[in-house]
């Protein structure tokens, strides 16, 4: 029994050293050709530009190919983000847009140029995503490894370009409305086309319509955009590239093995298809509810804007330390304003499937306790983010993390049924529940069953909560828990450490540890 534990103590102390480290915060206009590569956590750039989203529809159907969600399932589906992933990487760096993020099924890519006129980056977004559409039309292989099915979202205007990374591995993130919209857009249904908010719609003369979900831009009107953008690159251009890429650097076949848990030891930056891990595991999406909103009231003034730099920061870090140090598991990605991650208990064969379960739901009541401690001390001192809540959802099922996409710049991918039901699960909840995915349900102690009732979510779930409760009916890990927590209180204090030093030798570069 592992005996995962939450100490409010521990995340104070956590929370305050990095609001401490975010006391001075630089904003920035962007301007001609400004990098947005490896920006530090104290600076963030406004940005004006077309924010593009893309999502694969049939990505589901991929693995809903077999009953049984097995290795097969998972290496098909792998192999067909793999090969839709290298085109649409070649796309955005052919027509010069930022990529800014490749989750799963889901495409994020920003225009800032031209840097004289809003209508001309609308356009040039528009043609751009009809090139994605024409050319994953033609990345499939076979039956087995199909055609992308697309739907595109796009809006336009300023967002704020901040740092989505540590220890080495640095990428922008952009935060705002204009990200927000496109992605409900591109989110907005299972039609394919390309989908614009009337923002952007009026920015090229269109008119406003009333559901913009289900008003794709006409045959005309995508060629109007096509002819004023005049885009270097064709699909031809794209698929013939493509295909020399693959024969140079073919992607190889996906081998899974099982992880010894916890996930925390896994060094994801050393997966590739070949050496990818898979098992049943719990995974888990916690969403910053509300934070668009809190970005667009704060982004014009730069005090403003500093604050959401802060919260940003404080909030996910805290949120990625409560899964990865307090609960041993491990964050695939940050996407946005959510984290992305897993856990596991048991062996590399056998998962312990009830402690595993029972240790994620302490987990995500030990998120929202320390999302409430963050926002409280935040608050005390000078950034007020009350107006923020805490979506949480979570799901156990076979469970794989690798890295997709092209050789030197290879992107983290956790991808099955659970993955997308956890995600489900998030979306159905506000700013103050938490729910259990239904195979989490079914699989779950009577402990964990009592908590969320048959609608299996669960209003202000923190961990003081969770581990009472569960205790209560005889969990064992929230018993583990509890009796980890009374016996810390007993301890002894410890002698004080003999120094330690470090042998006097050369050294050399030293491999990044961890992503995103």
């Amino acid at each position: 029994m592992a005996g995962r534990n939450w100490n409010k103590d521990r995340a104070t102390k956590r929370i305050d050293a990095k609001i401490d480290a975010l006391k001075d915060i630089e904003i920035k206009e962007y301007v001609r050709d400004t990098n947005l590569a490896n920006l530090s956590s104290t600076v963030a750039y406004r940005v004006d530009g077309v924010h593009l989203y893309a999502d694969i529809l049939n990505m589901k159907d991929m693995l809903a190919v077999t009953e049984i969600e097995g290795e097969t399932c998972h290496k098909r589906t792998l192999r067909f983000l793999n090969l839709h992933y290298r085109a649409a990487y070649r796309i955005i760096a052919r027509v010069d847009a930022i990529l800014v993020d490749f989750h799963n099924q889901r495409l994020h890519s920003v225009v800032t140029k031209p840097y004289d006129g809003e209508a001309k980056r609308v356009h040039r977004a528009v043609a751009t995503g009809q090139l994605i559409i024409d050319v994953l039309a033609q990345t499939g292989e076979d039956a087995d490894h199909p055609a992308a099915k697309v739907r595109i979202g796009i809006d336009t205007g300023k967002a704020l370009a901040v740092n989505n990374g540590r220890r080495g591995h640095r990428e922008p993130l952009f935060l705002g409305e204009p990200a927000n919209h496109a992605a409900k857009r591109a989110g907005g249904g299972t039609a394919t086309g390309i989908y614009l908010t009337n923002t952007a719609r009026k920015a090229i003369g269109l008119a406003e319509v009333t559901s913009v979900d289900s008003s794709p831009l006409t045959t005309a009107e995508i060629e109007k955009s096509q002819n004023e953008a005049k885009l270097e690159v064709t699909a031809a251009d794209i698929v013939k590239e493509w295909q020399e890429d693959l024969k140079s650097n073919p992607i190889g076949a996906f081998e899974f093995s099982g992880h010894t848990p916890p996930y925390a030891t896994l060094d994801i930056e050393s997966l590739s298809a070949k050496n990818s891990r898979r098992q049943e595991a719990a995974t888990v999406y916690g969403d910053l509810d509300g934070f668009t909103k809190y970005v667009g009231a704060n982004i014009v003034t730069d005090d403003g804007a500093k604050h959401v730099v802060r919260t940003l920061h404080v909030l996910r870090s805290e949120l990625d330390a409560v899964l990865h140090e307090d609960f041993q598991g491990h964050k695939v990605r940050f996407i946005g304003d959510c984290i992305h991650g897993l856990l596991v208990e048991g062996t590399a064969q056998t998962t312990d499937t009830q402690e595993t379960i029972s240790n994620m739901t302490l987990c995500a009541g030990a998120m929202r306790s320390s999302f409430n401690v963050a926002l409280k001390r935040l608050k005390e001192k000078g950034t007020d983010a009350s107006s923020l809540g805490l979506a949480i959802g979570f799901e156990f099922g076979p469970m794989n993390v690798t890295r997709l996409g092209m050789k030197g710049d290879l992107i983290r991918c956790s991808v099955s049924r659970g993955v997308l039901a956890a995600e489900s699960e998030q979306s159905r909840c506000t700013g103050r529940q938490t729910a259990i995915g239904k195979v989490a349900y079914a699989k779950s102690t009577h402990g964990v069953h009592a908590l969320f009732g048959d609608a299996r979510v669960r209003t202000d779930l923190d961990y003081e909560t969770a581990v009472n409760e569960m205790a209560g009916k005889d969990d064992k890990s929230a018993r583990a828990s509890k009796a980890m927590a009374a016996s810390s209180l007993l301890q002894p204090p410890s002698a004080a450490a003999q120094p330690f030093s470090f042998p006097n030798r050369p050294t050399g570069p030293a491999k990044p540890d961890g992503f995103a």
